[in-house]
This record gives C-alpha cells, sequence and structure tokens, in this order.
C-alpha cells in the first residue's frame, strides 16, 4: 500500500490510540535483517560490492528498502536480479551512458526516461513489488506536498522509476493519483522504511557520509570590494560528471565568469541536501550498522565508473564486517541491545 507522511520511527497503534513499541529480539531466534540503501545518483553502484560481502559472510536480509539508486539496485536485489543489474553497470561507458538519456525540453525534466524504462523491462517485466522473494519497499516524494511516499505494491519498474526521478533531471512519475520524484529529498537513506517493516536490526549504506560538506552558519555577512561587478571571480573548477559535458561547456564558463555552470550548481546543491537530510534522519532513528563507502572522488553522474564504486563497496564492507558480526552476536543473546545502540561505520 501506499504510506505518507514523514515516518520519523517505526510504531504500531493499540486499541486505545496509545504507540506499542516494537518487541524485542528473543534470545534463540533468528532476527529479521533489514537493509536500507541510500541514494546518490552513480555512486549508488557501491551497493553491488557491498551486497555481494554481505551474500559471501551469509548475511541475507529480511527486509530492502532503497532510495533512488538504492531502490534500484535493491529491487533487482530482491527480485534475484543482482548479477543482472552488475552487468549492465559494468558495462556502461561515457558514451553508452549519454546514448541512454533522452533529452527533452517539453517534460517537467530534461530526460524523459524512456530509454532507461526500456533497459528495466528487460529484467523486470511484469514483476510486482509484493510478489518478490524478499520485502521490499522503496520511498519517493510527492511533489507540490512534499509526502513521503513509500512504494509496496504495484509495477516494480514504476516504483524505481519514481524514487529516482531527480527533479529537473527527470519526468517525475504518476502513481497512484499521485506525482512522484526523487525520494532522496526526504529519506535519503531509508532506515525508518526498513524498521517499520519488522526488522530487528537495520544495516544501512550511506553513500554520502565520506563527502559531508560540514556547513555551519555564518552569522554576519555582507558585501566585500571583491563582489563588485568590474572585479572578475577565478573560473570555478570544472566538476567531474557526464553533465558537464553540455550544462557547463568553456563557452558557457566564458560567458559567466563570475557565477558557476549549471552543472556545478545542480551537483552542489545535491550533495548540500543530500549531506542535510541525511543527518538529521539518521540522528533521529540511527542504524544498527553502517557502512559508508569512501566515494568522494566518484561524480555523481559517472556511471560509467561502476568498476571503481562496486570495488569501493565490496572495501567499505569488508572492513564493516567484523562489527556487523558482533553486534548481530550481541542481539541475539541480549534483548533490545539492536535498537539502533550499536553502529558499525566503515569510514
Amino acid at each position: 500500500m501506499l504510506f505518507d507522511g514523514l515516518a520519523r520511527r517505526a510504531f504500531s497503534l493499540g486499541s486505545d490510540g496509545a504507540a506499542i513499541e516494537p518487541k524485542a529480539p528473543v534470545p534463540g531466534k533468528r532476527l529479521k535483517i533489514g537493509l536500507a540503501l541510500g541514494g546518490g545518483a552513480a555512486r549508488g553502484w557501491a551497493h553491488i560490492g557491498v551486497l555481494r560481502v554481505l551474500e559471501e559472510a551469509g548475511i541475507t536480509p529480511d527486509v530492502v528498502a532503497g532510495c533512488s539508486i538504492g531502490a534500484v539496485v535493491g529491487g533487482c536485489y530482491a527480485a534475484g536480479k543482482l548479477g543482472e543489474i552488475e552487468t549492465f553497470a559494468l558495462s556502461l561507458t561515457k558514451r553508452r551512458v549519454m546514448g541512454l538519456l533522452d533529452f527533452h525540453l517539453s517534460g517537467s525534466g530534461l530526460i524523459a526516461g524512456g530509454r532507461l524504462q526500456k533497459l528495466l523491462e528487460i529484467d523486470l517485466h511484469a514483476l510486482r513489488v509484493e510478489h518478490l522473494p524478499i520485502r521490499f519497499a522503496t520511498v519517493a516524494t510527492e511533489l507540490a506536498t512534499g509526502h513521503e511516499i513509500w512504494l509496496t505494491r504495484g509495477s516494480l519498474i514504476d516504483a524505481l522509476r519514481a524514487s529516482y526521478a531527480l527533479p529537473g533531471v527527470f519526468d517525475p512519475v504518476r502513481l497512484g493519483g499521485r506525482l512522484l520524484m526523487d525520494g532522496a529529498l526526504v529519506n535519503p537513506v531509508p532506515v525508518t522504511v526498513a524498521r517499520a517493516f519488522g526488522s530487528d536490526v537495520v544495516i544501512c549504506v550511506n553513500l554520502n557520509n565520506d563527502i559531508r560538506l560540514r556547513g555551519t552558519v555564518i552569522p554576519d555577512h555582507g558585501e566585500e570590494e571583491s563582489d563588485a561587478p568590474e572585479e572578475a571571480a577565478e573560473e570555478p573548477t570544472p566538476r567531474a560528471g557526464l553533465f558537464s559535458q553540455w550544462l557547463d561547456s568553456p563557452g558557457r564558463r566564458r560567458e559567466r565568469r563570475s557565477a558557476p555552470g549549471m552543472a556545478t550548481v545542480m551537483i552542489d546543491a545535491f550533495n548540500i541536501t543530500q549531506d542535510r537530510i541525511s543527518r538529521s534522519r539518521l540522528a533521529g532513528d540511527p542504524p544498527d550498522a553502517m557502512i559508508s563507502p569512501k566515494l568522494a572522488a566518484i561524480g555523481l553522474f559517472e556511471f560509467h565508473r561502476a568498476a571503481e564504486a562496486i570495488e569501493l563497496g565490496r572495501q567499505a564492507a569488508e572492513r564493516a564486517l567484523p562489527d556487523i558480526r558482533e553486534m548481530l552476536d550481541s542481539a541475539l543473546s541480549v534483548p533490545g541491545a539492536a535498537r539502533g545502540q550499536a553502529q558499525a561505520v566503515a569510514m
């Protein structure tokens, strides 16, 4: 079903309207493991490496919650198609990525998304979220209201498309009477979703922890002499990424030397938004273990660098694995020990 509203923590209501806390795991009982895969565009290929390490370690999630690229990888994993998405990711080159982007000027975004949808249909055609062998949910944001929407039934492809519909880049997706866009705007690392669906412990993969901007408040700021129009500001450093080739061309930079290019603005705005929202949501409902690949060197739109991202995800998961095992053992032996108290962070 579709859930809206901002789910800050998982709870249910009793007949008297009072909140009922989820039951703590019982010693000797198999833990229900939840996996929350965060958003981060091209950096999301790191999720594949993380999932491979968890598979090899015998850690199988019962619930997978994904956002944006985390929804794409998580949805393919829940459908038993991890190998297919890995093969696709590794096949990408700059030229092929550009060929998949069907640009248009008549829609709500720069990219219609039809070509990507056709690729998804090759392996995910007719699959429904509620029929997947692993419980899966993805997060989207409703346009105009800002509601956080949990997609838990219906076409898997439509759910994935709605979750990665980055505003201004992809057209929003209409589902169930709602116009939906990227879930990273409200819940970039959906720990709350995984916990709400009965997970005793939640492992999350945060793709943005390595690139935190550490923004603060500047309480007193005004104009400087260097702000005068006749003073040419230093040309901004070009940002890596596929979109920079056409959004921030050398010609445009020469025309507007005092201002950053469109690609720079888009990338910085996305990074700032992801950082602030991720920190807020994870502070409100921390995971029991967090894996944070070192992905700062990979641009948001460098989808052709899948091999590097997958390897960085693998390395981060391997570093975190001992702490994850210890957390799982502790949760089994000590009731309540796995309620967001132990955090294994792979930096």
